[in-house]
């Protein structure tokens, strides 16, 4: 088979045309909706040519178009160009989304294809509804490109392994006596918990199936009053560890046999599910009398609230993460002004090394961004040997980096001045580190949620006339997926749901700006909600910034930090300086005192 996008297109169209389907829909996605997938299940990149991760394909029989946000808008126009993909922008104004833009090309009599293993239940129940009102119909029993897919990766066999419980500080027996206590509440006999992380949370277990996160392809089936059966390649697990879980009383199951065991489901039985988490093909299995409690999953919630005992490891693993960056940043820098030749890529290398080097460590939780001048502007830029840049001991390299530990899981930006910066450099890091403290410095009610907050850091950047096209902060794993809800800071967003910021949430913080064709612009720490007062007015709560890594001063304005923030900021590396120092000796102690004296 010719291996281009175009002449994937068209086996594509030949496999609509021979099953009488006039539109296919391919979405990023696999049966647990993750955010990043197996190759087994990346048909959209692999059909299209797009490697971002967010996007979503149709094809028609005269046309095909990408859907994907303005983080990849740059990166699309230049992987679709000349493939017979036309790169369609969401959320612009009056630029149909691809649900709009289906139905005004669908006609009634015709059918739309999605592959059910890839789609959500809500989803699905929502277009399935607004295609009958123009006569058309959805199909989501037939994976078309898994039909012309011939070399279609196979599903990962990584060995799953224990968290210790010295990290874990829950007993998995605890995780589901409250689990349990919730579904109680719910009035539900059963629960089916199909998302990646929930899974590994509550049972203490961890894989690397998918890239960067430490999970594993799996399906729980959890029962109110009895067992719970985890749904899983048994070849993953050695037989101390099914002894182990067997101790706990959940027993262990082919991965594929999740339909088989829905299907028996009694008509007494009530069946919790998050819709929104479970996809279509495995909701199909379920009898039609068992009766349904859709809920969001409670683990998502009791994960999200970080315990103290799960804070100390992360706080501990900040410093680790801090110095390594510290001796890495200061590597980078000598190397430069040097005149060493140093690109993007040997960015990567360094914080690698670095890393590496610290106790518990175990992988990247994300792969590393570094983009300099231009290439800082494209959000979620990714160097390659094919296409990168050199760095010159002048202008800005913006470093969006993280590490899975065994403790807790790392998220950090920071913009490095490289030689001599413009004033207008100077400026745009200014503001956007400005929004940064006004969001760190926030105190807010209790029930406050993130859309309520994230005009607070984009303020500073709005005053002069402009903005960000991403959210401004996302929940953060423990030794988990580097993004994780269900709370998030971004734009308020009609028919969202408002997830209170409860203490013991990890978010990132990290406002930007992006200017193509000259720089990019990110600031990012991590913080947790703390209890901050009680007042008459009720409890209020605040950030507690958990990253330590000190900004480069030479990318910012200082005369434009008013008297709370030029405090703040000399606060905070007061803060990194005596976290860090115990850590970093001769030259990179130097880097270190050097970057945190007082402006």
């Amino acid at each position: 088979m010719d291996h281009t996008t175009p002449a994937k297109l068209v086996a594509l169209r030949q496999a609509m045309q021979q099953h009488d389907v006039a539109a296919c829909l391919v979405p990023s996605a696999d049966p647990h909706l993750s955010e990043y997938l197996p190759a087994h299940w990346q048909a959209r990149a692999w059909l299209s040519g797009f490697s971002g991760s967010a996007g979503t394909l149709v094809v028609t029989a005269n046309h095909a178009g990408l859907w994907t946000d303005s983080r990849y808008f740059a990166q699309a126009a230049t992987e679709l160009a000349g493939s017979g993909v036309d790169l369609m922008k969401q959320r612009v104004a009056h630029a149909p989304e691809h649900v709009e833009w289906l139905l005004d090309h669908l006609s009634e009599g015709q059918t739309l294809a999605v592959a059910g293993d890839s789609f959500p239940l809500a989803v699905a129940r929502q277009l399935e509804r607004r295609l009958e009102r123009i006569g058309a119909r959805l199909r989501t029993d037939l994976d078309l490109p898994g039909l012309i897919w011939p070399d279609r990766p196979t599903l990962p066999s990584a060995p799953v392994v224990e968290h210790a419980i010295r990290y874990a500080t829950q007993p998995r027996s605890d995780k589901f006596g409250r689990l349990r206590t919730a579904m109680r509440k719910l009035g539900a006999t059963h629960h089916l918990v199909s998302s990646l992380d929930d899974i590994a949370w509550l049972t203490n277990l961890r894989g690397s199936d998918v890239e960067c996160n430490p999970v594993f392809l799996a399906h729980l089936l959890v029962q109110a009053e009895g067992h719970a059966t985890l749904f899983v390649d048994r070849g993953k697990l050695t037989d101390a560890l099914v002894s182990a879980l067997g101790t706990d009383q959940i027993r262990i199951a082919d991965y594929g046999t999740v339909t088989d065991a829905l299907s028996e489901l009694g008509a007494q039985d009530r069946l919790l599910l998050d819709s929104n988490r479970v996809v279509v093909a495995v909701a199909a299995a379920i009898p039609s009398t068992t009766g349904p409690v859709e809920a969001a999953n409670p683990s998502t919630l009791l994960k999200a609230r970080k315990t103290e005992a799960e804070l100390e490891h992360i706080r501990d693993v900040m410093r680790r993460d801090g110095a390594a960056l510290a001796r890495a940043f200061r590597r980078l820098e000598e190397r430069v002004t040097a005149g060493m030749t140093q690109t993007e890529l040997d960015v990567d290398t360094l914080l690698r090394e670095e890393r590496s080097a610290q106790p518990n460590f175990v992988g990247e939780s994300f792969s590393t961004i570094a983009g300099y001048m231009a290439n800082g502007a494209l959000p979620h830029y990714r160097a390659t040997p094919e296409a990168h840049s050199t760095l010159k001991a002048q202008g800005l390299l913006l470093v969006d980096s993280g590490g899975q530990y065994l403790g807790g899981t790392t998220d950090i930006t920071r913009v490095l001045a490289l030689g001599e910066t413009t004033a207008e450099q100077r400026r745009d890091g200014t503001l956007v580190l400005k929004g940064m403290i006004a969001l760190s410095r926030a105190r807010f009610p209790k029930g406050a949620s993130g859309p309520q907050l994230d005009a607070l850091a984009r303020a500073p950047l709005w005053a002069s006339g402009m903005d960000y096209g991403h959210g401004t902060g996302h929940g953060v794993g423990y030794f988990l997926n580097v993004h994780e809800g269900p709370h998030g800071i971004r734009p308020p967003a009609s028919g969202a749901t408002l997830v209170p910021l409860d203490p013991g949430m990890i978010t990132s913080i990290e406002p930007g700006l992006y200017k193509p064709g000259r720089h990019g612009i990110r600031h990012e720490n991590l913080a947790v909600v703390v209890e901050a007062e009680k007042t008459e007015f009720g409890e209020f709560y605040g950030f507690e910034t958990l990253t330590l890594c000190p900004f480069d001063r030479r990318a910012l304005e200082p005369s434009l930090l008013n008297p709370e923030e030029r405090a703040w900021l000399d606060d905070y590396h007061a803060t990194v300086r005596a976290a860090l120092a115990p850590l970093l000796e001769d030259a990179d102690l130097a880097w270190l005192e050097r970057h945190c004296a007082p402006l």
